[in-house]
């Protein structure tokens, strides 16, 4: 084993854009923050990543080609 990991690559993240949304979902429980997908008809989640600040919000609706003042927020 190696002290020194490689830094893992970013995989692209997919979506359909026809079907789904880029929010981002806040739980009332814990508080913590997630970005994902939300499926246009069905409502449904899809999780991509915890997100711990504005920032990292901005750099996730970078990657999706989102505004980061109009997505949406989801509990």
């Amino acid at each position: 084993m190696s002290l020194f990991r490689k830094k893992e690559e970013k995989k692209p993240v997919l979506f359909e854009p026809e079907s789904e949304e880029p929010v981002v979902h806040k739980s009332i429980c814990t508080g913590e923050t997630t970005v994902g997908f939300a499926h246009r008809v069905s409502g449904r989640y899809r999780d991509v990543r915890k997100v711990s600040s504005e920032a990292e919000i901005e750099a996730f609706c970078r990657e999706v080609g989102a505004d980061p003042k109009t997505i949406r927020t989801i509990y």
